[in-house]
């Protein structure tokens, strides 16, 4: 592949503009910028002016859904420092991770779940937000439980298996009157969103063909991303971000 800044020689006025615009942005450093933000943004609306009060009195307390390599490293340290939200609660169905982060996070007792134990949320009061952080396969499951607690959710990308799973995911918190928001991030970014805009304002004419791909090596051959039966490939995992951007760019 060619170094990326040899990619777009054929238009470099476009270029220089987008980068220009705004530094890039790691995913890591996004998350710890604006987990608080999203927190805000996913109890907003016409129907939820209690929460609002709520919110404005303390922190939104955060379960996570699943304590792999993402929630361990990117999201528990991201709501160690974020402004609107914390980590409250867990939801694991391994043990020795359930008290390794009760001691590092002081995680009370009542706040710690299994998968089935994971109804009982519904009672607790600490905790505002369910965050589903598990595989593509169980997302529908666990959002649809979520939203019967009465618990606002965020879920990981890609959303579900199916655009069927997708409709029952939001059927369920539009029902039970909770916000479900989904963990991809991109379209909220300078750099796409100058994109975008460019495409409105026909900033350099109509848009004639769209290539984008994404990527990384990955020399593990048994995780869940590789595993079809979980939804594992490259389409559900890094796909969804070339397809997210033709989509975002072309406005199709």
């Amino acid at each position: 592949m060619k170094h990326p800044g040899r990619i777009f020689d054929s238009n470099k006025k476009y270029f220089r503009e987008l980068f220009n615009y705004s530094r890039m942005i790691t995913r890591k450093d996004f998350i710890k910028n604006t987990l608080g933000g999203m927190a805000a943004m996913a109890v907003t609306g016409p129907d939820f002016s209690s929460i609002m009060i709520k919110a404005q009195k303390k922190k939104l307390g955060v379960a996570l859904v699943g304590l792999g390599y993402y929630s361990t490293d990117l999201l528990a340290p991201a709501l160690q420092v974020t402004e609107h939200c914390y980590l409250a609660g867990i939801v694991t169905g391994t043990p020795a991770k359930a008290e390794r982060w009760q001691q590092q996070y002081k995680i009370p007792q009542k706040n710690i779940y299994d998968y089935k134990s994971f109804d009982n949320i519904a009672n607790n009061a600490d905790i505002d937000v369910i965050y589903i952080v598990l595989p593509p396969s169980m997302h529908a499951e666990y959002v649809i439980k979520a939203a019967n607690a009465g618990k606002h959710v965020w879920c990981e990308k890609p959303m579900a298996v199916t655009a069927a799973e997708c409709q029952s995911m939001i059927d369920a918190c539009n029902k039970d009157k909770v916000r479900l928001s989904i963990g991809y991030r991109m379209q909220h970014e300078p750099n796409t969103q100058r994109i975008i805009q460019f495409r409105k304002d026909k900033t350099y004419g109509n848009i004639l063909n769209v290539s984008a791909a994404a990527g990384y090596f990955d020399s593990r051959t048994n995780h869940w991303k590789q595993i079809k039966a979980m939804v594992g490939g490259s389409m559900y995992d890094m796909g969804v971000y070339p397809l997210n951007a033709a989509r975002h760019i072309s406005g199709e």
